[in-house]
C-alpha cells in the first residue's frame, strides 16, 4: 500500500455512514488503518430528482469515485445497487463484503402481511420496481411517493397513528381531571401512563414522528431488509419480508461495494475483505442489468443465490402499472457464470423484456418533474 492510512470516501448520511463503518471495521479486523472522509453526492443536492432519473447518472456514486480517480482519497464505498452498470476503466471493484439481507420488507405499524392490507390501502415508495411488483400483487392498493431517508420513512409511517394515540389520551386525560372532583363518577382511565409519562418512554425517532405533519398517510412502506436492519430501526415497526422468489429484489441490494484504483491497492483491499458467494451472485445480478440495458428506468428485480455448483437466479422485469410482466427462473453453471448471466438477459429479452424496457424509457422520458418522488436511500 501506498499510505500507512486507507482514507475512504462515503456520503454523509447516517445509513452511507453505518455501512462505511463496517467496511472499515472488517479492514481494521483485517490490520488495516482506515480513516472515513465523507463527500456529498450530487444525489444528496438533488433531494427532489426522480429516483430513477438520478439512477442514470449514478448521482450518489460518481462525487466518490472522482475523488479517488484524483488521488485525494483512496477508496469508495457504495451501495452496490447505486453503482452504474459501467465506469471508467482504471475504477475497480476491490472489495465486494459478505451480503446483508437482499430482500424488501413491508413495514407497517403492526406488522401485517400485503395479502392482508385492506383494499385501497396507501402504499409508499420511491422505486419503480417495487411499484410495479406491488401492483402487479394487489392492483387494489393505493401506491404513493415517499421521500427521505430510512428514520424519516419511518417517521411518516409512524405519524397518524402515534398522533391519533397522543390525542385520544389527551382527551382521555382531560376527561379523567374533569371527573375527579365527582365522587358518583364511575369513570375508569383507560390507560394506566398519564400523557407525559407516555411521551417519556417514546424513542427518539417516535418523538420526531410525533412532531410531523404528513402531506400523506401511508398504511404500508416498503423498504430494503439490509437498510433497515443496518440502521436499527426493526424493534419500532412490524415487518414481513416479502419473498423474493415473487417480489424480486434490486441487483445487488443488500450488497456494498468499494471501488478503488486498479493495482496494488485494489488488490490488498480484495484479498482482505472480498466475499466470493457475495462476489458470484453480484456479478451474476449486474451482468443481467447491464446487457438488458434497464438502469434505473425500468422496473427489474434480480435475484441470484449460489447454491453449490449452480446460481439460482430470478428476473422479472415489468411494466411500470405491472398489468405486463416477464419472469423467469434458472440455475446457472457457476464455472461459467458470466456467460450463462449474458445468455439468459438475451432470452429475456427475446421474450418481450427489451419492449418492456423501452416502454419504460419513453414514459422515463416524457415524465412531469412535477411528479416527482425522491431519492432512495434505504440501504
Amino acid at each position: 500500500m501506498s499510505t500507512s492510512t486507507l482514507r475512504l470516501a462515503t456520503r454523509g448520511s447516517d445509513l452511507a455512514l453505518r455501512q462505511a463503518a463496517t467496511v472499515r471495521d472488517s479492514l481494521a479486523s483485517r490490520r488495516l488503518t482506515v480513516e472515513l472522509s465523507e463527500v456529498e453526492t450530487t444525489g444528496d443536492q438533488l433531494t427532489d430528482e426522480l429516483i430513477h432519473r438520478l439512477g442514470k447518472t449514478g448521482a450518489f456514486v460518481h462525487s466518490l469515485d472522482e475523488k479517488v480517480l484524483a488521488g485525494e482519497l483512496d477508496a469508495a464505498v457504495h451501495s452496490m445497487k447505486d453503482m452504474p452498470t459501467e465506469r471508467p476503466d482504471e475504477l475497480v471493484v476491490a472489495g465486494v463484503p459478505e451480503r446483508g439481507a437482499a430482500e424488501d420488507v413491508l413495514v407497517t405499524p403492526e406488522g401485517i402481511d400485503l395479502a392482508d392490507l385492506p383494499e385501497g390501502s396507501v402504499v409508499g415508495t420511491s422505486s419503480l420496481r417495487r411499484k410495479a411488483q406491488l401492483l402487479a400483487e394487489r392492483p387494489d392498493l393505493v401506491v404513493e411517493p415517499l421521500r427521505g431517508n430510512v428514520d424519516t420513512r419511518i417517521e411518516k409511517l409512524l405519524a397518524p397513528s402515534l398522533q391519533a394515540e397522543h390525542q385520544e389520551r389527551h382527551e382521555a386525560e382531560e376527561e379523567r381531571k374533569g371527573e375527579a372532583g365527582d365522587p358518583d363518577s364511575d369513570y375508569e382511565h383507560p390507560y394506566e401512563q398519564d400523557v407525559e409519562a407516555w411521551f417519556n418512554g417514546l424513542a427518539e425517532l417516535e418523538r420526531r414522528a410525533l412532531e410531523r405533519e404528513p402531506d400523506t398517510e401511508y398504511d404500508a412502506i416498503v423498504l430494503a431488509k439490509a437498510g433497515l436492519d443496518r440502521a436499527g430501526l426493526t424493534h419500532h415497526v412490524g415487518t414481513t419480508t416479502l419473498d423474493p422468489e415473487q417480489f424480486v429484489p434490486a441487483p445487488g441490494q443488500g450488497a456494498l461495494a468499494v471501488t478503488a484504483v486498479d493495482g496494488d491497492l485494489a488488490a490488498d483491499i480484495n484479498d482482505r475483505i472480498d466475499d466470493t458467494q457475495t462476489r458470484v451472485e453480484t456479478t451474476v445480478e449486474r451482468t443481467i442489468l447491464a446487457e438488458l440495458g434497464g438502469g434505473c428506468v425500468a422496473p427489474i428485480g434480480i435475484h441470484a443465490r449460489l447454491a453449490g455448483g449452480v446460481v439460482r437466479t430470478v428476473v422479472r422485469v415489468l411494466s411500470q402499472d405491472g398489468t405486463e410482466n416477464i419472469q423467469v427462473s434458472r440455475d446457472l453453471p457457476v464455472e461459467r457464470h458470466i456467460d450463462a448471466a449474458q445468455d439468459l438477459a438475451a432470452e429475456l429479452a427475446d421474450r418481450g423484456a427489451d419492449d418492456l424496457i423501452q416502454a419504460a424509457r419513453r414514459d422515463s422520458e416524457g415524465a412531469d418533474d412535477d411528479a416527482a418522488t425522491a431519492r432512495e436511500e434505504d440501504e
